[in-house]
């Protein structure tokens, strides 16, 4: 009797795995062709919660797959959003600053992108009540948005991501759980974006947490970033570990399982 129980906890066991892998999800906004990639929980969860994963600025990496890969197996619904679109992928950081930075200037178009892929991941199974957005740097600024904008989302989760806003925007109520991990060492961001996010959370009533981690840089969770911190973006392995770890305990307290 006991290997047979050991036999069908393994054989699911397997399914469940075999299940749980990424899959293309083509879809639109008006003419323009997205691609964005969907992974089911490998656990199944009479609440469906759901991660909606905005990328770095060069687009959907390997970084962003493996992390819904790793969230998936922790029992999470996982949609990868394409915010630039068919056609527009950068080829180099240089185009990508160009398209990160149109998005940043247009939030709004910025906002409607995570909004269709917020969309996707409900389609995917998820609990459209049960969701966090977490993003890496371009995307970690597209959470901020998320939460600006009222997207429904229990909260977000900002990864070495740039935090201000123009100055000249109102500061409205944020009701999204916020949670900003920022390497301490980042040359990207000022010590005056810094200070003005931080009014802004402070303004928008917003339950925020804000946690720097020691010689770390810009790009900080990505293992292909290098590890020479003097360029500005460089991997930590200390610092990528303790973020997902403080991503896990964020995502216990917001979501239900």
């Amino acid at each position: 009797m006991k290997k047979s129980t050991l036999l069908i906890l393994a054989i699911s066991l397997y399914f469940n795995t075999m299940n749980a892998q990424l899959k293309a999800v083509k879809y639109s906004d008006g003419n323009q062709v997205l691609n964005g990639l969907s992974i089911k929980a490998a656990k199944k969860s009479s609440q469906n919660p759901g991660i909606l994963l905005l990328p770095a600025w060069l687009g959907i990496d390997n970084a962003s797959k493996e992390i819904a890969e790793n969230l998936s197996k922790l029992g999470y619904t996982v949609f990868i959003a394409d915010i630039y679109g068919e056609g527009n992928y950068p080829k180099n950081t240089s185009e990508a600053g160009k398209q990160a930075g149109f998005y940043k200037k247009n939030y709004e178009a910025y906002q409607k992108r995570i909004q269709l892929a917020l969309e996707q991941l409900i389609k995917s199974g998820a609990n459209g009540d049960n969701i966090v957005a977490i993003g890496y740097c371009f995307g970690g600024t597209g959470v901020l948005e998320a939460a600006r904008g009222k997207l429904n989302v229990k909260g977000v989760v900002s990864f070495h991501g740039g935090l201000g806003k123009d100055a000249a925007r109102p500061s409205e109520t944020i009701t999204a759980k916020v949670l900003a991990c920022h390497g301490a060492d980042d040359p990207f961001v000022s010590k005056e974006e810094i200070a003005a996010f931080q009014q802004e959370m402070r303004d928008t009533k917003a339950d925020w947490q804000m946690i720097y981690y020691a010689n770390s840089v810009h790009s900080f969770t990505n293992p292909e970033a290098g590890n020479d911190n003097s360029k500005g973006a460089a991997y930590n392995p200390v610092a990528a570990k303790r973020s997902f770890e403080h991503l896990l305990l964020f995502l216990n307290e917001v979501l239900k399982k």
